[in-house]
């Protein structure tokens, strides 16, 4: 299993949700892929499409403006 980070503090939409989406496509069955951002939209539409995608979102930390999402592929 490995761990996939992605930093897209200070973009706004659509990057961090393509962004995203690109890392998820490139990840095996298993892997962990992690979101850092901060656009406030981004962290409520990141969920919405994993789950659409049949994706498990395992937390969403939430600190200092900041975000983080942990996706599970």
């Amino acid at each position: 299993m490995a761990k996939v980070e992605i930093d897209v503090r200070g973009q706004t939409c659509p990057v961090p949700l393509v962004e995203c989406r690109k890392a998820l496509r490139k990840a095996s069955p298993g892997d962990e892929v992690v979101i850092i951002g901060t656009h406030p939209a981004s962290k409520k539409e990141i969920p919405m499409a994993c789950e659409a995608m049949g994706l498990e979102v395992v937390d969403i930390e939430d600190k200092d403006n900041e975000w983080k999402i942990k996706i599970k592929r």
